[in-house]
C-alpha cells in the first residue's frame, strides 16, 4: 500500500476566529499594560515569555508565534528578557485567559551564554546594545517556575529551539551529565517540538474552548508527561529496533521478551541446550508494521541512559530514525515513576501556509520600547528574507534537523517578492541591497525527493551523504527564476547570498553556480566542508573535499568569466568526533597549500541531542547499530588536545607555534618545522608576535557608534582600506584575510 506525508486535518487559516479578533492587528504586541491600555485590552489571552529582545520581524520566534496567535482571534503579549530572579516581571501584564508561552529565543541559551570552551560570553546578539546576562542558564526551566509562581493554575506551554533540542534525556555539556527531558525538570504542561505553528494554533483553540490542558494528547509535535501507556497502543522496545546489547547466543525467536519470566528461563538455558525440551511457546507478538499509528516506541529510562553512554548512544539513534513524519512512531521515556510521551514530528506547513505565516502584519523593526539601542541580531537580518526552511543534509553536529525537520518548506515566488517589496518601502535605511535570500541552507530551495512515497517511507537521516541520493531532485531552476526576478524589482540594486551554500548540491546545476556567481556573490562565498580527511568527515556526514574541489573550479571559471575578482570562504571545525591530531595536521597542509588562512575558528560545540554530541558523550558512532562491542570513535575531549587542533586551523598564528612544535615532534612529524614551502611552521619563535588576526584589523574600535559590528568578509563585505597606500599614489589594497 502506497504512503505519503500525512495531511494537515486543518490548515492554519481554515480555524474560525477568536471572539477577540474584533480588536484588530496591534502595531506591536504589547509589552505594557499602558500599550494594552491603548489597545482596549483588560486582559491577554495568551502571554509569551522569551529571553530575546523582542523584533517584531519573521527571524524571531516571538513574532511569528504572536503574530500567528494574533491572526487567530487572540490577544497576545510579550514579556521580554524578563528579571528571573523574582516573579514581578512575569506578573506585569496580568494573569493570561489561556497560557503562558515560554521559550529561551532564537538560541539555546547556555550555547548563547557560554563558548565552546565553557567561559561565558561578554555580549549576546539579542540583546539591545550587544550586553550579555540578560538571560538566565537553561532560561526555558526558569522562566517556566517562575511562571507557575506568578499564576499557579495558569498552563505553561514550552516551545522554541531549546525545548526542541531538550526534550528527551540528553547529554548536558555544561554540567558533563545526562540531564531529564526540560519538561519535567521545568514542571510545564507541555512541550512544542519543532516549528511550532500547527501545535500551537491547536492548543490555543481547545484551550479557549474549555478543554483541560491534561486533556490535549493528540496533537503532532508535542510532549506531554503520563502515567503509563494508554490502551489501544502497542508498546515496541527500543533494542528490538537497535539492539545495543552484548549477544551470547540466539533466543527463542517465538519468546515474549514482555514477559520476564519467560526471558529468566530462555536466558539460563545452556549453549548446548536444544530449544525442545520443555519452554513454551507464550505468545506470537503482533506486527508492529500493522499498527504503526498506534505503536510507541519505549527508549531507554532516564536511569538507564543517565548510567550507560552506550544506551543513551541507542536512544539517540532510535530517535532520529523516527524524524520522518510520513513514517515516525510516537516515543516514550521513563522518568522516575513518570512518562515522558512525544508525539510524532509536526506535519510540515504547505506553500500556502508558509506564505500565511510570512505574510502577517509584521513591524519588522524592534519594539519602540528599546528607543535607538541596537539589537546585533536584527541588524544582521533587518534586509534578508527567509524564503525556506529544512535541511535534508543531515550533518550531525547541527541542530536544523532536530528542529525543523529535513522535508524542505517553501514559500511562493510571488510572497518573497512581496516581502523585499516591504523591506524596500518600509525599512529604515535601506540602501537597495538585499543581504540574503536562504535559509538553513541557499539552495535547497524546492528541492525534494521525486517521489513523495519514497519520501514518507524513507529513514535514512541524509540525503546527501555518502552521495547524493538518486531519489533526490537537484532541479535549481526555481531558484534561479527568483534570483532573477527579484534583482528585477525597481529600487533593488543587489542581491546577496549569505547563507551557507550546499556546493555539493550546487555542482549539479552549473547553471545555478554561473547565475550566483555572475550576479550575487558580494567578493566573497562562504561554504563549509569542515574538514579534508575522512575520518572526521564521515561521522559528520559531510561530502569529500572533492566536491570542494569541484566547486571551486566553477566558481574561479564564472568568477573570471564575469571579470570578477571573487574569493570562497571555507569554515572548518576543530575537535569534532572522530577528529585524530593527525587529521587536524592534515588539514593544516591543505589549508597552507591552498593558500588559506582561517580567521575565525570554530570548535565543535555539543549542543543538545546532535548525533555528534551522542558520540562526544558515549564514544560510540550512533549513525550504525550501537553495541557494547561496536568500534569507538576518537574524542577530543582535554583542553589541550582542543587548543591544538584549534591550532592547528591557525597554524599561521606566531602564538600558536610554540604548541605545535611540541605537538609535531610527539607525532614523529619533526620534519614539517622549518622554512621550506612544504613545512607547516617555522623553528625560530619571535620574541614578540605582532599578529592580529583579520577579523580584528577589520573591528570597528571599541567606542564608537558602531561597536560591536565586525566589518570582515563573513558580513559579505569586503575587507577595509587600510590606507597602506597612502603616499605612494596606490591605492590601500590588501589580500584578503583567509588567503595567503
Amino acid at each position: 500500500m502506497a504512503v505519503s506525508i500525512p495531511v494537515a486535518k486543518q490548515q492554519l487559516f481554515d480555524y474560525p476566529r477568536y471572539w477577540a479578533e474584533c480588536f484588530g492587528p496591534a502595531p506591536f504586541l504589547p509589552m505594557s499594560r499602558e500599550e494594552m491600555d491603548l489597545l482596549g485590552w483588560d486582559s491577554c489571552d495568551v502571554i509569551i515569555v522569551t529571553g530575546d529582545a523582542y523584533v517584531d520581524h519573521p527571524s524571531f520566534g516571538m513574532a511569528i508565534i504572536g503574530r500567528l496567535l494574533e491572526a487567530q482571534g487572540y490577544r497576545v503579549g510579550i514579556i521580554s528578557q524578563p528579571d528571573w530572579h523574582s516573579k514581578d516581571d512575569f506578573m506585569k501584564l496580568g494573569k493570561p485567559n489561556l497560557f503562558f508561552g515560554v521559550a529561551a529565543g532564537n538560541m539555546d541559551s547556555m550555547i548563547n551564554r557560554y563558548t565552546a570552551d565553557r567561559k561565558v560570553r561578554s555580549d549576546d546578539a539579542y540583546t539591545p546594545g550587544g550586553s550579555g546576562g540578560k538571560r538566565p542558564d537553561r532560561a526555558s526551566l526558569v522562566y517556566s517556575q517562575r511562571c507557575r509562581e506568578a499564576f499557579k493554575d495558569v498552563p505553561v506551554v514550552l516551545g522554541g529551539i531549546e525545548a526542541s533540542l531538550r526534550r528527551i534525556a540528553h547529554y548536558d555539556y555544561w554540567q558533563d551529565k545526562v540531564r531529564h527531558s526540560l519538561l519535567i525538570d521545568a514542571k510545564a504542561d507541555i512541550l512544542l517540538y519543532g516549528n511550532a505553528e500547527r501545535a500551537i494554533v491547536e492548543v490555543a483553540h481547545r484551550l479557549s474552548r474549555g478543554e483541560p490542558i491534561q486533556s490535549i494528547t493528540d496533537i503532532r509535535g508535542t510532549a506531554f508527561v503520563r502515567r503509563d501507556t494508554p490502551e489501544g497502543w502497542f508498546e515496541l522496545d527500543s533494542t528490538r529496533i537497535d539492539r545495543p546489547g552484548k549477544i551470547d547466543k540466539i533466543i527463542n525467536p517465538y519468546i515474549n521478551t514482555q514477559d520476564t519470566s519467560a526471558c529468566a528461563v530462555e536466558q539460563a538455558k545452556g549453549p548446548d541446550q536444544n530449544d525442545d525440551d520443555g519452554v513454551q511457546v507464550v505468545e506470537l507478538l503482533p506486527h508492529p508494521r500493522l499498527e504503526r499509528d498506534r505503536t510507541v516506541i519505549r527508549l531507554p529510562a532516564f536511569d538507564k541512559v543517565k548510567g550507560d553512554p552506550v544506551l543513551y548512544a541507542h536512544a539517540n539513534r532510535v530517535l532520529h530514525l523516527e524524524t520522518n513524519p510520513g513514517n515516525a512512531r510516537a516515543l516514550v521515556q521513563r522518568h522516575g515513576d513518570r512518562d515522558v510521551w512525544f508525539n510524532p514530528p509536526p506535519i510540515p506547513l504547505s506553500t500556502e501556509e508558509m506564505d500565511y505565516v510570512f505574510g502577517l502584519p509584521y513591524a519588522r523593526v524592534p519594539h519602540p520600547a528599546y528607543g535607538d539601542q541596537r539589537i546585533p541580531a536584527y541588524e544582521m537580518i533587518r534586509f534578508s528574507v527567509n524564503i525556506m526552511r529544512g535541511c535534508f543534509g543531515g550533518c550531525t553536529f547541527c541542530s536544523i534537523t532536530e528542529h525543523e525537520g529535513r522535508i524542505i518548506q517553501n514559500r511562493s515566488h510571488d510572497s518573497i517578492i512581496r516581502e523585499i517589496e516591504e523591506i524596500r518601502d518600509r525599512v529604515p535605511g535601506f540602501t537597495g541591497v538585499i543581504s540574503d535570500l536562504g535559509g538553513p541552507t541557499a539552495n535547497m530551495y524546492r528541492i525534494a525527493c521525486k517521489s513523495p512515497e519514497i519520501e514518507a517511507a524513507c529513514r535514512k537521516p541524509s540525503c546527501v551523504f555518502p552521495g547524493i541520493c538518486e531519489n533526490l531532485n537537484t532541479d535549481h531552476s526555481s531558484l534561479i527564476s527568483l534570483y532573477r526576478k527579484a534583482r528585477d524589482l525597481p529600487g533593488v540594486k543587489k542581491i546577496l547570498i549569505a547563507s551557507g551554500l550546499r556546493y555539493d548540491l550546487a555542482v549539479e546545476s552549473p547553471e545555478y553556480v554561473k547565475e550566483l556567481v555572475t550576479h550575487h556573490v558580494g567578493g566573497y562565498l562562504k561554504i563549509a566542508p569542515e574538514h579534508t580527511e575522512e575520518g572526521p568527515l564521515t561521522k559528520m556526514m559531510k561530502p569529500g573535499i572533492g566536491s570542494y574541489d569541484r566547486f571551486k573550479q566553477m566558481f574561479e571559471k564564472f568568477s573570471k568569466e564575469a571579470g570578477k575578482e571573487q574569493y570562497l570562504i571555507p569554515y572548518f571545525i576543530a575537535a569534532h568526533p572522530g577528529t585524530t591530531d593527525e587529521d587536524m595536521m592534515n588539514l593544516a597542509l591543505w589549508l597552507k597549500r591552498n593558500g588559506f588562512r582561517a580567521d575565525q575558528v570554530q570548535a565543535f560545540y555539543p549542543s543538545p541531542m546532535a548525533t555528534a554530541t551522542a558520540m562526544y558523550h558515549s564514544g560510540k558512532n550512533p549513525l550504525r547499530k550501537v553495541t557494547y562491542k561496536s568500534d569507538g570513535v576518537s574524542i577530543v575531549k582535554g583542553e589541550r588536545q582542543r587548543r591544538l587542533h584549534k591550532a592547528f586551523l591557525r597554524y599561521h598564528d606566531p602564538n600558536n607555534w610554540p604548541l605545535l612544535r611540541e605537538a609535531l615532534t610527539n607525532m614523529g612529524r619533526a620534519d614539517l618545522i622549518g622554512n621550506g614551502k612544504h613545512q607547516l611552521i617555522p623553528a625560530f619563535q619571535p620574541a614578540m608576535s605582532g599578529y592580529q588576526s583579520a577579523r580584528r584589523k577589520n573591528s570597528t574600535p571599541a567606542g564608537s557608534k558602531k561597536a560591536g559590528r565586525l566589518l570582515t568578509q563573513h558580513t559579505g563585505l569586503p575587507p577595509r582600506d587600510t590606507g597602506a597606500g597612502k603616499g605612494t599614489g596606490k591605492p590601500g589594497k590588501r589580500k584578503p584575510a583567509r588567503r595567503g
